[in-house]
């Protein structure tokens, strides 16, 4: 699997995590999105010894998309506040089993628990409270294809917010899907990141495009969200 560049300057690294590759090095031992991009680094740059990237935020290994890495100390403080505080455009696109139409909010509180993420009442101990937009963006075969603005960025919380309100993302068998994707992975994919510049100050946004297995899926519908006026 090869990651794809999106954006390179001396602070920020932009790209594009295939579906199945781990953000990070996981109990699995399987090559990982970091190790990956440190090399690429080190290669383009020809640089010495150990290559500094900072993991700023993650993708769930299942799910591909657009990811941002840190390439100074600075930036990674910089940047991991801002996800901290929500406040990078987060735009997913998913599609899910059953009939979703219009539009709307969820808002929820999340507790992990042996790798299962469950929803919970606020009151609950140290439970994480999540939320995110969506709308839905087309219907066939009973599959509906939804874009998302996710809020927070919660383990699992896409996943788990959709199969909670009987949608389940296609290929997410551990949260209620009874339909595979493409045998591993999911039906999730972040097209859009936008945050701003750690050192510039100046907002910036990438896109991408979902992986080829999306092929056949709502085409026309994927194609006019890419071609949406960033932030």
């Amino acid at each position: 699997m090869t990651p794809e560049v999106l954006f390179c300057d001396n602070h920020l690294l932009i790209v594009c995590k295939p579906a199945g590759l781990p953000a990070q090095q996981d109990r699995t031992g399987d090559e990982d999105l970091l190790c990956l991009m440190k090399a690429y680094i080190k290669q383009r740059f020809d640089k010495p010894g150990d290559v500094y990237l900072g993991l700023v935020h993650r993708l769930d290994r299942p799910v591909s998309g657009v990811m941002a890495f840190a390439r100074t100390s600075k930036a990674a403080g910089r940047l991991s506040e801002q996800f901290r505080e929500s406040t990078p455009l987060k735009k997913y696109i998913a599609m899910v089993q059953g009939s979703a139409q219009g539009q709307g909010v969820y808002t929820d509180y999340l507790f992990k628990e042996n790798e299962k993420v469950r929803i919970v009442g606020p009151k609950y101990p140290k439970a994480l409270y999540a939320e995110l937009s969506w709308q839905a963006r087309g219907e066939s075969g009973g599959l509906s294809l939804l874009d998302i603005d996710l809020k927070t960025g919660r383990p699992h919380q896409i996943r788990v917010q959709l199969a909670s309100r009987g949608l389940p993302i296609v290929g997410d068998l551990r949260y209620s899907s009874r339909r595979e994707f493409d045998g591993r992975n999911l039906a999730l994919h972040c097209y859009r990141l936008g945050l701003e510049h750690p050192v510039l100050k100046t907002p910036m946004s990438w896109t991408a495009p979902p992986p080829d297995t999306w092929r056949g899926f709502f085409d026309a519908e994927i194609e006019s969200l890419l071609k949406q006026d960033s932030i």
